[in-house]
């Protein structure tokens, strides 16, 4: 799902509030008006629209009562600094996602896996840790990035993002105009101007069509 569709839908407490019930156990519409002390009527529309999106789904009991649950995991993620804002949709990678092509990252993973509950449990712990992990590795990478930011708009004496983003698309290689274009998602005519200014301050240089850093 579009993550700014997913951020508008999550922008409802009662939706939100749903959710984190529904990750403790599956329930049915009566337990969650309890719940959030809402209508049942209130209830289902709000489900609905979880189904929708497809975050929610339901099954019968032997009783048909129907009862609601989280269909898949997902993480949106909303980043904003200085220079930069955007959202993004993530659904877990399957289990044979290899790992180790990862060149930043290094983590201990065990091909065999866990097997008995004791090894599952030991395994929720490590994981969970791993997480928090992760999470203090992704504050400091923001940090770092907003630092970077401001140290090359320090250099060139201008903090526009478009520049910026223009010098880290040169950073892995040269490239021609329309490239850069799609790399930064700028019209051509404004990545021209962005280069000619950059070359004037002998930042960037012109190499046939292709730009590239200079030194």
């Amino acid at each position: 799902m579009d993550s700014a569709k997913l951020l508008d839908l999550l922008g409802n407490a009662n939706r939100r509030r749903i959710l984190r019930l529904l990750a403790r156990k599956p329930c049915f519409v009566t337990e969650i008006s309890d719940y959030l002390g809402v209508s049942p009527k209130a209830v289902i529309d709000h489900l609905r629209q979880l189904e929708e999106a497809g975050l929610v789904k339901s099954r019968t009991d032997d009783r048909r009562r129907k009862y609601f649950y989280i269909s898949r995991g997902f993480r949106l993620e909303v980043s904003a600094s200085p220079y930069s804002f955007g959202t993004k949709t993530a659904y877990p990678a399957s289990s044979g996602l290899d790992m180790t092509s990862c060149r930043h990252l290094s983590i201990n993973v065990d091909p065999d896996g866990a097997e008995n509950l004791s090894e599952l449990a030991i395994e929720l712990r490590r994981l969970r840790r791993l997480q928090n992990e992760l999470s203090l590795a992704q504050r400091w990478v923001q940090g770092r990035l907003t630092d970077v930011m401001e140290g090359i708009g320090d250099h060139i004496d201008d903090d526009s993002r478009i520049v910026v983003e223009v010098m880290a698309s040169l950073a892995d290689q040269p490239d021609d105009v329309e490239e850069i274009s799609r790399d930064v998602e700028v019209p051509p005519s404004v990545v021209e101007d962005v280069l000619e200014t950059l070359e004037s301050r002998d930042v960037v240089e012109q190499d046939g069509d292709e730009w590239q850093l200079d030194g």
